[in-house]
């Protein structure tokens, strides 16, 4: 059950008349009160004989006996009250004990024998209603409604419990802020799928991942076609921006700006600056070095470099210090906008949804301690300079090696938030991570389909010499991987490690003593994508000759070679084992 409180407004007899009139798409059925102040109140909806301008004078009454200098700006409180979808439908009578609760915990008619003020409240749909409220007491001062929105969710929680309803986390405060209903109505008008609030904050976030300069910022909010305007001290500093998108105008004719700190507690510009402060007083982030001759620019190496450093950072986020965790993982965020704006369109919009919905996940009150997470920030920059991604070939094959260890990272900040009682941010990791396991599975589908097939093709004393290393690297876990569908392509990957001079068992043991796989639903793909990127094989084998593996010269041919165009012909069929 979610209170909605909306900023004060001036004229009752304007909501009144849209609570009580069709709505702008005729979607109001029923308007009628299912509560008030005293019970008595007039009902224009199901009484012929009251008027919403009787309603709206008793309701202004008190505000109307003040001097007209004393009378407040804004007097008009307005909050709705809405379940859950899949709650059941609750009464009148449920509502209005609803609407009788948040008046009272919000300070609007606190009870007892406390001066309160006169509220109304208005259904006009199975799942919600709506309080109007005249901030003006009976006795004529100012309510105690201080707050009173947090007031309001504290309530909500409680109600949720006794009725039965979906319970949603309580928060902290430190969410963005949501989008009025001024703004979602106006969003419906425009034909908009989103609030001009929530396209720009995306829009802001996408252009900090990886940044490392004001200059390059502002540079990429211009590219992506926003508004700006910057606030500069006599001095000349700069101090703070705000941003609007170019279509969205006010009655005026004029664009609607909206300061950073509007947008998300992050993003105002000082908080932004934090990053790439830090990232300077630290020194360049470490780089890692490719055997694999991708190219240092391009989007496989960006995705070979983004999964090392997922895989580092799983580290810090599981046993490092609280600042330091918070850090990586509001850094993981800035990786998973970057991998979104950058990935195939099989991919995207997965990727897109995991990064908005982790964007809660990125803040809470432990103040992140920016600079060591460095690493992480420059996977995300590398992502964004190494350009857009095919779908296939080893594109698409290092876009799934990212997301399988991002999988990791994001499931690790879920581990941390719970461990923290950060309700929120642990559900949105949570949510984040489906996300992720979405993307992977449409992601490594093919690279795991073609490796399948090439383990399948293994002649039999090579693929028994690969399970008796297996049995000896992996005893608690061999017989689970060699009864998944996906052992067939960790046997060829075994295989190419082995080709190209490594130890496979060493790599075996390494790969899971490092890290947990409670997580995954497959242990075998998880370890093909860690052996290949550990032993700097290629994340693409389908232009590897059909009993072929990797290694030695081989290796540098095919990684030098030129991915294949999406909806080229491959080698074998498109099975992949289990996904997480």
């Amino acid at each position: 059950m979610i209170p909605s409180v909306n900023a004060p407004g001036d004229r009752t007899i304007g909501l009144l008349a849209y609570l009580y009139g069709p709505g702008r798409h005729e979607e109001h059925v029923d308007p009628h009160l299912v509560a008030s102040f005293d019970g008595m109140a007039p009902d224009p909806g199901r009484d012929p004989n009251a008027t919403l301008k009787a309603l709206q004078q008793l309701l202004d009454q008190p505000v109307q006996a003040l001097p007209t200098h004393a009378r407040p700006a804004k007097h008009v409180w307005h909050t709705s009250v809405r379940t859950a979808p899949g709650d059941r439908t609750l009464s009148d009578e449920e509502w209005a004990e609803v609407a009788r609760r948040i008046v009272a915990a919000s300070g609007i008619d606190p009870g007892d024998g406390q001066p309160g003020c006169r509220w109304a409240a208005v259904r006009h749909a199975d799942d919600h209603i709506h309080i109007v409220a005249t901030l003006v007491t009976e006795d004529g001062h100012r309510p105690d409604d201080y707050r009173s929105g947090a007031r309001a969710q504290a309530e909500a929680r409680l109600i949720e419990k006794e009725l039965g309803l979906h319970q949603v986390a309580p928060g902290d405060g430190t969410a963005a802020q949501r989008p009025t209903s001024a703004e979602r109505h106006k969003a419906e008008r425009q034909g908009r799928e989103r609030t001009a609030r929530e396209e720009l904050r995306e829009t802001v976030r996408r252009a900090v991942a990886g940044a490392t300069s004001d200059e390059e910022f502002f540079d990429r909010l211009a590219r992506d076609g926003l508004l700006i305007r910057k606030r500069v001290a006599p001095s000349g500093d700069l101090l703070g921006y705000k941003v609007a998108l170019p279509d969205d105008r006010n009655k005026d004719g004029e664009p609607v700006f909206y300061p950073g700190a509007r947008l998300a507690p992050d993003l105002s510009l000082p908080r932004i600056r934090e990053r790439w402060s830090a990232d300077t007083q630290n020194g360049p982030a470490p780089r890692q070095e490719d055997a694999v001759r991708t190219g240092p620019g391009t989007p496989t190496a960006a995705r070979r470099r983004t999964a090392s450093a997922a895989w580092q950072a799983v580290l810090v986020v599981e046993h490092g210090e609280d600042t330091v965790a918070a850090a990586h993982i509001a850094a993981a965020g800035e990786v998973l906008d970057a991998l979104a704006k950058t990935s195939a369109a099989h991919t995207r919009r997965e990727l897109r949804d995991a990064a908005t919905v982790f964007e809660r996940a990125s803040r809470s009150h432990v103040r992140a301690v920016r600079g060591h997470d460095r690493a992480l920030r420059q996977a995300a920059r590398d992502l964004v300079h190494g350009g857009p991604a095919l779908g296939r070939g080893e594109d698409g094959a290092s876009t799934a090696m990212a997301i399988d260890m991002l999988f990791f990272l994001i499931t690790a900040a879920v581990h941390w938030h719970a461990k923290k009682g950060h309700a929120q941010q642990a559900a949105a990791a949570h949510q984040a991570a489906e996300h992720l396991r979405a993307a992977y599975q449409a992601a490594a589908a093919q690279p795991l389909g073609v490796l399948y097939q090439r383990g399948r093709r293994l002649n039999r004393p090579l693929l028994q010499r690969q399970t008796v290393v297996l049995r000896e690297a992996l005893p608690g876990l061999a017989e689970r991987i060699l009864a998944e569908p996906g052992w067939y392509a960790l046997a060829a990957t075994i295989a190419d490690a082995e080709a190209a001079g490594h130890d496979p068992a060493a790599l075996l043991s390494d790969a899971v003593t490092r890290r947990e796989l409670d997580t995954a639903d497959s242990v075998s793909d998880v370890l093909v994508w860690r052996l290949r990127r550990m032993a700097d094989l290629p994340a693409d084998t389908s232009e590897l000759p059909a009993n072929g593996t990797t290694g030695g010269q081989a290796t540098t041919r095919r990684a030098t070679s030129r991915p294949s165009a999406p909806g080229s012909r491959r080698g074998g069929k498109d099975v992949a084992g289990k996904t997480r």
